[in-house]
């Protein structure tokens, strides 16, 4: 900290936060924006270090099963080392890429340059291995930190508030507006960063409204997490997959589990019955995408398959359904976010997702069942 010129004079940056103790002293931990002092001074990986990580990732997803991934918010030296591989014939791995937008008009456009100058998905570099798909936006920050972007204060300890605290957008939603509106004109894939009810509305009205100005098919845009969404957000999402297919949510079932005890006491007893309406999302027609958001939870699909049909938190700190169960789905519909509806999201549905005549052979077995639910037992992964 001390490197990064963080001290009890340090204001807090937009959309960010410095913890302080009782005298005003930083406690060390550093949320959103306020990161960014400390990360500046990590020195980047090298070219080789970034070809190794991603060869010892896919090592580490074939062992369990996953062929295809999306990779948000990426930059020129990653899209680099994809590349590398590919040419070398290791990218063994169906990638589809979001480049980071940053926050501003201009940080835009310079995104919108680098995507120009490469394929538009379906399209692919390798034969279906590597998808420049579009780009990735931060609109709020995280439920575990309490910065996402809220409708009414942050709860602590379940049942008390942290008053005054309502989180905060990590983009002007001004300006989130109009970057949204120059890659939808330019016929680019958006995926947000949503978390809060705030947040959200915000992003499926944004959609909406480019997307009545210049109706576009197949783009796709999407709400990454969507943790809470408030009912007109659902209506909207449903919507607007149904008219334009977009809008769809891509959610992290493990958050429940991983997460769960942290979510339920920052989300407080009302909200933590709306985390991840899976059950309302089927009844509404909405389709979701599954995933992990690794390293924030395991990669293994099957503790999402798990909590998507569970909804139990780890540790059971205010219970071991503190999100309720009326939100919970079988195992088919937790199977379908993870394959057909998550092959969707990464424009690869024709390919991969489903066994059908013609598709690619990406096939993971399992030697026993992933999960059942009863009236009163269930069996873990």
């Amino acid at each position: 900290m001390r490197l990064g010129r963080i001290g009890a004079s340090t204001p807090d940056p937009t959309a960010g936060t410095i913890d302080r103790d009782a005298k005003g002293m930083p406690t060390g931990v550093l949320k959103e924006a306020a990161m960014d002092a400390v990360l500046a001074l990590v020195p980047p990986p090298t070219p080789e270090e970034q070809r190794k990580g991603i060869l010892k990732s896919i090592d580490t997803l074939h062992r369990e099963g996953i062929t295809a991934v999306k990779d948000p918010s990426i930059a020129q030296p990653v899209w680099d080392a994809y590349v590398s591989l590919l040419n070398e014939g290791k990218l063994r791995e169906h990638i589809c890429v979001l480049w980071y937008a940053g926050s501003t008009l201009a940080s835009a456009q310079a995104a919108l340059k680098a995507i120009s100058a490469q394929p538009r998905p379906p399209q692919s570099l390798g034969d279906g291995r590597l998808l420049s798909c579009g780009v990735k936006i931060y609109m709020d920050g995280s439920g575990g930190a309490r910065t996402a972007w809220l409708f009414e204060d942050w709860n602590k300890n379940s049942t008390d508030r942290d008053t005054g605290n309502s989180g905060y957008p990590s983009t002007e939603p001004e300006a989130y507006r109009r970057m949204v509106r120059l890659f939808h004109q330019a016929g680019i894939h958006v995926g947000t960063h949503a978390v809060g009810d705030r947040a959200i509305d915000w992003v499926v009205d944004t959609y909406a409204q480019v997307l009545a100005e210049i109706p576009t098919r197949g783009l796709r845009h999407s709400i990454i997490h969507a943790n809470i969404p408030s009912e007109h957000a659902i209506q909207v999402m449903s919507m607007l997959e149904g008219k334009y297919d977009a809008a769809y949510p891509e959610a992290q079932a493990p958050f429940m589990w991983w997460l769960g005890d942290t979510y339920a006491a920052n989300f407080g007893p009302e909200r933590s019955h709306r985390l991840l309406p899976l059950n309302t999302y089927l009844k509404h027609g909405i389709h979701w995408g599954g995933g992990s958001d690794y390293s924030v939870t395991p990669v293994a699909a099957r503790y999402g398959l798990w909590a998507s049909v569970e909804r139990e938190t780890l540790k059971g700190t205010y219970g071991a359904h503190p999100f309720g169960t009326a939100e919970a789905v079988d195992i088919h519909a937790a199977l379908r976010s993870y394959s057909i509806w998550g092959a969707h999201q990464l424009f690869l549905e024709q390919r991969i997702g489903s066994l059908e005549i013609g598709k690619d052979a990406d096939i993971a077995v399992v030697g026993s069942a992933i999960c059942t639910r009863s009236r009163r037992r269930s069996s873990r992964i």
